[in-house]
Parts: C-alpha cells; sequence; structure tokens
C-alpha cells in the first residue's frame, strides 16, 4: 500500500509542469525513502532526474516497492482541476494498474477524488556516473531563464564559456549575436568555482524547457565538464531535486 499526502497541491503542479515538457511519460518509483523518476526524453538528448524524499510529504507509507507508469499530460490536466492551497493524497495498492488522487481543500467541505490508470513502461534505468565537473555554477533561476530566452532570439544553439573570471552565455545567427557575461559575487550572488576553462556548445531549446523548473528553486545549479553531459539541478526545498542532463554539441572545442 502506498500513501503520500501533500500539504498543498502547488509543489505537485510545479513538479509534473516541469517534467512533462521533456517526458510525456515516466515511471515514478515508490519506496519507503520517498518518490524517484529517470527517464530519456523521446530523442535521447536529455535525461531528467526527479528526487523527493518522504520528508516532503506530511504522510507516507509505502509497504513495498511500487512503480508508477504515468501519463504526465493527463496528470497535468487532473491537477489543473484542483486548488494550489489543497492538500492531495497519492495512494495505490502494491500491484496498482491505477493510482488514487484525493484532494481536500483547507478553506471548505470540499473534496475531490480521481482515478488515472496507470501504463506499463518499458524503461532502462541508467547508470549516472559521480563526474568531478570543470565548471559549477550557482545563480539565480529566473536570471538562467532570462538568459536562456534570450539567446533563443539569435540561434538555435548557445555556447557556455567558463573561466575562473566569468561565466558567458553566447548565442549566433541570421540575426546578429547575443554575448551575457556574469561575474561571481554582485547583487544575484553568483557563485562559480572553475577547475579547468571551459568552452561547450548545447541546443538550446531543451535548456528553455529546463527553464520549466524555475518555480521550483530560487537558485539553479549548473554543472560543466569535458564530454560528459552537461547538469541543470533545481533543488527542491531541502527534500530533493529535478536534474536534467544534456549532451553536448559533438563539434565543441575545449578551451
Amino acid at each position: 500500500m502506498l500513501e503520500a499526502r501533500l500539504g498543498e497541491t502547488l509543489l505537485l503542479k510545479k513538479i509534473v509542469e516541469a517534467l512533462k515538457e521533456i517526458i510525456s511519460q515516466g515511471t515514478l518509483d515508490c519506496s519507503d525513502t520517498g518518490f524517484q523518476l529517470q527517464s530519456m526524453d523521446n530523442s535521447h538528448v536529455s535525461l531528467v532526474a526527479l528526487c523527493l524524499q518522504r520528508d516532503c510529504f506530511e504522510k507516507f507509507r509505502c509497504d513495498r516497492n511500487v512503480s508508477l507508469g504515468l501519463d504526465l499530460k493527463s496528470l497535468a490536466k487532473v491537477l489543473k482541476c484542483t486548488n494550489s492551497d489543497d492538500t492531495v493524497t497519492i495512494s495505490a495498492s502494491d500491484n496498482p494498474s491505477k493510482v488514487l488522487l484525493n484532494f481536500n481543500s483547507k478553506e471548505s467541505e470540499r473534496s475531490a477524488e480521481y482515478e488515472l490508470k496507470l501504463l506499463n513502461l518499458e524503461e532502462d534505468h541508467l547508470g549516472i556516473p559521480d563526474t568531478d565537473y570543470a565548471c559549477t555554477i550557482l545563480m539565480p533561476s529566473t536570471e538562467f531563464a532570462h538568459i536562456c530566452r534570450d539567446m533563443a532570439m539569435f540561434s538555435e544553439t548557445v555556447t557556455i564559456a567558463c573561466s575562473k573570471q566569468a561565466v558567458k552565455f553566447s548565442a549566433n545567427g541570421d540575426l546578429g549575436s547575443a554575448n551575457i557575461k556574469l561575474s561571481e559575487g554582485g547583487k544575484m550572488n553568483v557563485s562559480i568555482q572553475v577547475e579547468d576553462q571551459l568552452v561547450q556548445t548545447f541546443a538550446g531549446r531543451y535548456l528553455n524547457t529546463f527553464t520549466k523548473a524555475t518555480p521550483l528553486a530560487d537558485r539553479v545549479k549548473i554543472c560543466l565538464a569535458a564530454e560528459v553531459p552537461l547538469l541543470v539541478e533545481y533543488p527542491i526545498e531541502d527534500f530533493g531535486y529535478i536534474r536534467y542532463y544534456l549532451a553536448p554539441k559533438v563539434d565543441d572545442v575545449d578551451v
């Protein structure tokens, strides 16, 4: 038996919005430690990983490990029917064919219950190796979203150049070019840790999609290293994270 209650539906709404533009379906693995999800997009260019610890929930019970194959677009439609401040309880049997979502209003006697049929998804869990990143950037998540949006006006690709003094985002296209440089410190409290200087280029549309997670966190962590995927991490308070991984363009040149 699985039973997990969140104090507010808003958090679940933010998580689903952050996932559904990358993956339309995914398997939520539930255990006594919490929820985990890992899936690649259809093009196998990017990977998303969700971790939500049991401490995030007002009530959490998971008698045995259970996997929930979810259609995230359908789940998002259900969540649009609810108020953000409703409590939500997610429940399922040990061998589920459906997941039950129960919403209760804090302001009234209103309650709502929805059932979603589960999918039988065949997904391979990729081992994500520990990586010593050459460059780690901590910055406001809204600023990262703003930069990705600006870059998209100029090119389908975004180049990120890290040095010990600054990180620079660049895009070049028919319209012209855009260059945004962030130095460490300042009002935005940008943190830059660089072991080796690095220049890598990525598909801008994926970076833009990653920023759907901006409402989850005030700050975002961006990690780069030669010949390994970019990591973009949004913490979920102190209870977990959403991590996105994106392979660099193959014609990158390290400096």
